[in-house]
């Protein structure tokens, strides 16, 4: 009778693996952010088409409804867009950094598409954190939002996701 050695050598391997595939599980958060309209922008016409346009904007933004992440809320940030598109339709791709109650920092980067609907525009995309520091370091996660602009301008996003943090940064 021949025995096989590939059913206990996969229970060495997989014992062996167990401490890099441990995560922290996964926090549901959400949000609202309101951005302030954008200082600097810059808009470049490309001529391809009438209205459309490149455009390179930062925007000072505050939490309305703060995200907490690990017991410590969102408290204001900035975000950096470039935009190509025209008044109907437009992609946009950018960074947020976001100041946390505590002093640290974490970054974001986001993509989305922007839209007309029955002329008022609505953004719809994704995002995912993509570092962070002091006890924000290491943070991973990703999510949605959805926006569009209020009465005074400011643009206003619903931000829903998750995140973890490394074993030893958990709550």
């Amino acid at each position: 009778m021949r025995h096989s050695t590939n059913h206990a050598s996969g229970w060495v391997i997989a014992f062996a693996l167990m401490p890099i595939v441990h995560l922290a599980a996964q926090t549901k958060i959400s949000g609202t952010l309101s951005c302030a309209k954008p200082d600097p922008e810059y808009l470049v016409d490309i001529g391809d088409r009438e209205g459309h346009v490149f455009v390179l904007a930062k925007s000072a933004c505050s939490w309305t409804r703060p995200m907490q992440i690990a017991g410590v809320n969102t408290k204001d940030s900035h975000d950096v867009n470039v935009v190509d598109g025209d008044d109907a339709n437009s992609d946009s791709n950018g960074y947020e950094v976001s100041n946390m109650a505590n002093g640290d920092k974490i970054f974001i980067r986001f993509a989305g598409t922007d839209k007309s609907i029955n002329g008022k525009p609505l953004s719809t995309g994704t995002w995912r954190y993509i570092g962070g520091t002091g006890k924000f370091k290491g943070i991973r996660g990703k999510g949605t939002y959805k926006g569009r602009p209020d009465a005074s301008g400011n643009y206003v996003s619903e931000i829903d996701g998750d995140y973890t943090l490394p074993a030893n940064k958990a709550p």
